[in-house]
């Protein structure tokens, strides 16, 4: 899967599951690490690791397998990473602290169109 299309879809999967301020990061120009950066948050730590969870089980049912992950124990901030593509779960207070956004300032933000909700 190319990594565009991998963070798209992960975003998307993020979102459905109600994840806070997705967004996606193409630092790709920035670093060697990774090519997109996928952010969200949980509303509590449970939140944060189902999200998590629901990322890796749904990604490997498309045939993509994390390469590592952290975070799990402390369900703070989870790091998912796919090689081309780094996912980025955090509880609220966490993503304010780390702020990688500010962090990473230079990189470019995928516009994202994301279904609207039922009903709406």
């Amino acid at each position: 899967m190319e990594s565009l299309q991998l963070a798209t879809s992960i975003a998307k999967l993020l979102d459905t599951k109600k994840a806070d301020n997705v967004k996606v990061l193409k630092v790709r120009d920035l670093t060697v690490l990774t090519d997109y950066f996928v952010i969200a948050n949980g509303t509590s730590s449970t939140h944060v690791k189902s999200l998590a969870e629901e990322v890796e089980f749904q990604m490997e049912q498309q045939g993509v397998k994390v390469l590592r992950s952290e975070g799990y124990d402390s369900k703070n901030w989870i790091l998912l990473d796919y090689g081309t593509v780094i996912v980025h779960v955090f509880y609220p207070q966490a993503r304010d602290f780390y702020d990688l956004e500010h962090l990473w300032a230079d990189a470019e933000e995928c516009n994202i169109e994301f279904d609207a909700p039922q009903g709406e």
